[in-house]
């Protein structure tokens, strides 16, 4: 298993399979890279079955033990099944789709070996809906989450984006995973850094306020530091990175672009490694040297100047930290 410069193991990877997407959330960041979904058809640029298959097999040679899939839209990939079909079996396998297409591809997913699945939804009102994901697909949402509880992947786990918009219904979001089970809900905190629009953020720690007064039970887990509250049996955890040096110091990840680049961090593109014509060796080298050039994100490579301002740490850049610092 490879270890980056600060003692983080990476034990997973997230797999971008495509930039395409059949809604157009405001809050997009598109995995970091910003906004640059085109036409729904099929690209060349993306990578094929065998290039994700043979990535994930030098994975596994790496010690890597989960693997997510994301886009854009996963599911617009006719090859989905087949690509979780031939991860190897030590990998876990997990879906973050917005679920307009789980109702008839479920099972087969399922069947594929799929695990988990976390399906995005931002309202439970059909206009709310509309707002944040210009889509008028709520109700395929609401049977795609269906669908894929009753075909085993439960707990399905709900991604909500919490900033302007949003931030009101959360109440109504957390009594809902309380009273459907095989349900739990996962609120993300708004990344202005990547979406923009820095005015539409809110302060997570009054949702995290808000869910310590009704919780009856809280735990912290290790992965990111993130906490899980339960409230009246529902489980609601937050993933809440922006200014968090703990949640980038719990980070055991690397990322994967629909056109084969790897990266270290979501908030980073200064640090994209391509993996050449996707050959093992190529792929062995560059989730080496992404490894090893990895840094925490808040707190020492990314530093407030001044005026308040995010802005990247020279000094820290000049002089590199030692191992397990």
């Amino acid at each position: 298993m490879l270890e980056d410069e600060f003692g983080r193991e990476v034990t997973g990877v997230r797999i971008s399979l495509t930039d395409r997407c059949n809604f157009d959330c405001v809050y997009c960041h598109n995995e970091g890279l910003g906004d640059t979904r085109g036409p729904m058809d099929p690209r060349d640029n993306e990578m094929s079955t065998d290039d994700v298959v043979r990535f994930l097999e030098v994975c596994e040679e790496f010690g890597v033990r989960k693997a997510k899939f994301t886009g854009g839209e996963p599911m617009l990939r006719d090859d989905l099944e087949e690509i979780i079909r031939r991860t190897p079996d030590s990998i876990e396998t997990s879906l973050t789709t917005n679920g307009t297409f789980l109702p008839g591809r479920a099972e087969a997913l399922v069947d594929a070996g799929l695990e988990r699945v976390n399906v995005s939804q931002d309202a439970l009102d059909p206009e709310a809906f509309r707002e944040v994901t210009k889509s008028g697909a709520y109700d395929d949402v609401i049977e795609g989450v269906l669908a894929a509880v009753d075909a085993g992947l439960d707990p399905v786990k709900l991604n909500m984006v919490v900033f302007e918009a949003t931030a009101g219904y959360v109440p109504e979001m957390v009594e809902h995973v309380a009273e459907n089970d095989g349900l739990q809900l996962q609120l993300i905190e708004y990344m202005p850094e990547l979406a923009g629009r820095p005015e539409w953020a809110v302060d997570i720690e009054r949702v995290h306020g808000w869910l310590s007064d009704q919780a009856d039970r809280i735990e912290n887990r290790e992965m990111h530091h993130r906490t899980r509250y339960w409230v009246d049996g529902g489980m609601v955890e937050i993933v809440d990175p922006v200014e968090n040096p703990e949640f980038c110091a719990n980070c055991h990840r690397v990322r994967v672009t629909h056109e084969g680049y790897l990266k270290g961090c979501l908030n980073r593109n200064d640090d994209l490694k391509p993996m050449g014509e996707m050959t093992r060796p190529e792929i062995r080298e560059a989730f080496r040297e992404t490894v090893a050039d990895r840094v925490p994100y808040y707190g020492e490579y990314m530093v407030k100047n001044d005026d308040g301002e995010w802005v990247v740490n020279e000094e820290y850049l000049s002089t590199p930290a030692p191992a397990g610092d």
